[in-house]
């Protein structure tokens, strides 16, 4: 039944490779980064009402972030924001979340998707997606749309999946997780692995019987409060144990591991928008190959850039190819495109150097 069917917005990460615009105080799933006048979150948000109740989609997010969400989605009850204490990565916020969606409706059958990528083609992805909550709600597997490759890119997982199918579903061999260049050329040659789009798909019943088996922990600690979820006492128990929680990844906790593991390959045109080359992958080019977001630009000779400035800053630039140049007032960064999966760590030394006033 469709009333039976619940969406959980994972909304509390910081986009660290997508800074200095993603900032802990302001991430990138809240920012406009494609210039169109609505955030990541907010486009997230709208998408997922073509696929239940609104009162059955859930954002789960650092509570830091709780003002902001309030503030971009207005209509969301307070209720339906899941904070968590502390940043404890996926596997945490996951059964946070689903221990609280079990206690309201045992029958739940959840979408867990990030807050922050972009699909072109919304129609064909909720399509995939009640497809997969038809086969989810009468199968105890776990599900997880996949995405064909086309570069073999190492800051993506990757799924190797059978192919057979049954009613439209590959059972999953492996999981592999950002390989080196060399492994991703093979994978991309091979023809049988998907890129992991980070959206699953399964009954809460399922998920928690997986997750007791595989990560005992972290069940257990979340289980303790299981009559307390959805009451007045639950801030104060959360509070005090999910900190203690470990920190892990729902993929090492539970999908490496579990064996009635799916996938549905879906061409969504999706992008986690993970990168600022997968922003310029995606987004409006001018004459000369380059994304432009500010008012006031000289531009010469300047080829297959992103360039994002205030739009009270005038840019005068030459001589630029293929590069980052992004300015957020207080940070400036130049930087080549082909070396992007560096600004993480970048971002980790300027705060080591400088402090985290500017992350």
């Amino acid at each position: 039944m469709a009333s039976d069917n619940y969406v959980l917005i994972m909304a509390g990460g910081v986009g660290s490779r997508f800074w200095p615009k993603s900032r802990n105080h302001f991430p990138k799933q809240f920012i406009d980064i494609l210039g169109i006048g609505k955030s990541l979150l907010q486009l997230t948000y709208q998408r997922f009402l073509k696929l239940c109740p609104a009162d059955n989609i859930f954002i789960v997010t650092n509570n830091q972030y709780v003002d902001i969400i309030k503030g971009q989605l207005p209509e969301v009850r307070h209720s339906n924001i899941i904070n968590e204490p502390s940043r404890n990565n996926t596997a945490p916020c996951i059964a946070y979340a689903s221990f609280k969606v079990s206690k309201l409706n045992p029958k739940a059958n959840i979408v867990i998707a990030p807050s922050d990528h972009l699909i072109l083609y919304e129609d064909v992805f909720i399509n995939k997606l009640r497809q997969a909550l038809i086969f989810s709600a009468s199968n105890k597997v776990l599900i997880t749309l996949g995405v064909k490759p086309t570069r073999p890119d190492t800051g993506y997982g990757y799924i190797n999946y059978s192919k057979n199918s049954m009613q439209g579903l590959h059972k999953v061999v492996r999981f592999t997780e950002k390989p080196a260049l060399e492994k991703a050329e093979e994978f991309l040659s091979s023809g049988s692995y998907l890129w992991n789009a980070g959206v699953f798909i399964w009954r809460v019943s399922t998920f928690l019987n997986e997750l007791e088996k595989h990560c005992p922990e972290l069940y257990t600690l979340f289980a303790k409060g299981y009559d307390i979820y959805n009451t007045n006492h639950e801030e104060v128990f959360i509070n005090r144990i999910y900190p203690q929680a470990p920190n892990t990844s729902i993929d090492y906790a539970v999908m490496e591991k579990a064996d009635n593991i799916y996938t549905i390959p879906a061409e969504m045109g999706w992008s986690d928008l993970g990168t600022w080359a997968s922003l310029y992958d995606v987004a409006d080019k001018d004459e000369t190959k380059n994304v432009l977001s500010g008012k006031k630009m000289h531009l010469q000779d300047t080829h297959d850039c992103v360039i994002q400035l205030p739009e009270d800053k005038l840019a005068v630039i030459r001589g630029l190819n293929n590069y980052i140049v992004v300015d957020d007032g207080s940070v400036l960064l130049i930087y080549p495109k082909d070396k992007e999966q560096d600004i993480k760590k970048i971002s980790q030394e300027v705060n080591e150097a400088f402090g985290e006033s500017y992350l």
